[in-house]
């Protein structure tokens, strides 16, 4: 009797040990579709100068969703919206036709001595003063009569927007903001502003909130109120009254028109547990032509997401045609307006085309075809950031590791996934949108180099191998979610709260 059980029993693991090799076996083979010469071909389409930089609802954005869906279309993924794999939708872009701001005796340059990141329509303009609160803490607004004034606030290391509305609901007219110290990095995102002053800031329409909030750099914050930057740090801390206040005077004025654009998706259909789905994401926008005229090619951001999105689509495919189609369903999106604020994510969270209970996990690649800054020296560059894994399921950051650990033996470096990242990347790509309705969700990146939204971010700086391998742990982890017996439990809690 025992002899026998313990026969059974062996026979019992050797099968179960050859089932298990027998998937690892299947789904290397399909992994091993997703090639660094494929990922080359598309990339070097997505990114030519052909598609202007792929800005949302301009031509290139266009022509990248054509090439997209002819993609899908030719794997054989369904168009999941009524056939179509377009779901499509209206933005808004405001242009702000005069944006004026005069203090003391200085008429600042827009787009260049400081950046309108407010809202508001205004007929005149408006005269008051410039006071300084330095940090909006209680504390200081006991100190600093805000009401009907322009507010100078030191934000450096603080949530702006936080900030900024607990000031206008103190009564203040409008803010004047320092969110960063250094000259350079405010007159990085002056040039930012400037390319969109000809395109306008694009968004969901919405009624004119009377908000002016202008940024400037900490430099020029200095010389408004005539002071040293190490004496506004100071004073901000618990002496803001002693800063004198300045003579100012603004004006707004705003215009808006409709622009269209779509979120592009394709559709595999599971088995058993067809009704529940898995979402691998990109953003395949990008930031257009600047106002240099140069063009913002996106090899990395986000193209090199966009065709690992397509191959690890093309492997799930492959696999389908085969005869092994996955026990869940996948969705394969791919959204617009991420550059203009995670737009396209949001409006698919707030329009899902599959019910938001129904959607297990989201896997989102945004940047993950180059070495970042902390790798660029490092004797091993085979890494990928991970951000958000273990805040909502306490499985998904395993299920990820032991693939990594079993086919691809990448270092999965968590630096960019503290609460407290200055950087607040968790923040920053489309994941977000499904984290923020409970979904587990797991984001991969590459980290920050020195072409991040500059014109030579482009495709003969990829590290292909690298991002093979990077695709290829996001397939092995999302083939995985897709057959497992149990979706991922959400064990967790969102305790990052909102942008």
């Amino acid at each position: 009797m025992k002899r026998n059980y313990f026969v059974a029993s062996a026979l019992g693991v050797l099968l179960s040990l050859q089932v298990s090799a027998q998937q690892t076996s299947m789904v290397e083979k399909y992994a091993s579709t997703i090639k660094d010469s494929d990922l080359k071909e598309y990339l070097t389409y997505l990114a030519s100068d052909e598609l202007e930089g792929r800005e949302t609802g301009k031509k290139g954005q266009k022509l990248a969703a054509e090439f997209l869906a002819k993609f899908y279309q030719e794997n054989g993924l369904e168009g999941p919206v009524d056939g179509s794999y377009f779901q499509k939708f209206n933005l808004v872009s405001v242009k702000w036709k005069e944006v004026e701001l005069r203090i003391g005796k200085q008429n600042l340059v827009n787009n260049e001595d400081f950046v309108f990141i407010g809202d508001g329509n205004m007929k005149k303009r408006s005269k008051t003063d410039l006071v300084y609160l330095g940090l909006a803490s209680d504390e200081n607004l006991a100190k600093v009569d805000v009401k009907d004034k322009l507010v100078g606030l030191w934000s450096i290391g603080q949530r702006a927007g936080d900030q900024i509305n607990k000031i206008m609901d103190a009564g203040a007219a409008g803010v004047v903001v320092v969110t960063m110290e250094g000259q350079a990095n405010f007159d990085r995102i002056a040039n930012r502003y400037k390319s969109l002053s000809n395109s306008g800031r694009i968004g969901f329409d919405k009624p004119t909130d009377q908000k002016p909030v202008f940024m400037v750099s900490s430099e020029k914050m200095a010389s408004l109120f005539g002071k040293s930057i190490e004496e506004l740090k100071e004073a901000a801390k618990s002496n803001p009254a002693s800063i004198e206040s300045q003579k100012a005077r603004y004006k707004v004025e705003k215009a808006k028109e409709i622009v269209d654009t779509e979120n592009v998706m394709a559709f595999l259909e599971g088995t058993d547990k067809k009704e529940e789905i898995l979402v691998v994401s990109s953003h395949y926008d990008h930031v257009g032509i600047n106002s240099k005229g140069e063009i913002n090619n996106g090899a990395d951001d986000d193209g090199s997401g966009t065709v690992s999105v397509m191959e690890i689509a093309q492997a799930f495919a492959t696999a389908a045609k085969e005869g092994h189609k996955p026990r869940r369903s996948v969705l394969f999106l791919n959204v617009t307006g991420e550059e203009k604020g995670l737009l396209g994510s949001e409006y698919y969270t707030d329009n899902p085309v599959f019910p938001l209970e129904n959607t297990v996990n989201n896997l989102n690649i945004d940047m993950v075809g180059r070495i970042g800054y902390e790798y660029q020296d490092a004797e091993n560059q085979d890494y990928v950031y991970v951000i958000g894994s273990e805040m909502l399921s306490s499985h998904l950051k395993k299920i990820l590791e032991y693939n990594n650990i079993t086919h691809t033996n990448l270092i999965l470096d968590y630096k960019y996934d503290a609460p407290d990242d200055p950087n607040r990347f968790y923040y920053r790509s489309d994941h977000y949108n499904f984290a923020k309705h409970n979904i587990p969700v797991a984001f991969f990146f590459n980290g920050v180099h020195d072409d991040y939204h500059q014109p030579s971010d482009t495709v003969d700086k990829i590290e292909f191998k690298l991002m093979e391998k990077r695709a290829k742990l996001i397939f092995y982890t999302a083939w995985d979610l897709a057959n497992r017996e149990n979706r991922t439990p959400v064990d967790g809690s969102n305790d990052r709260g909102e942008r």
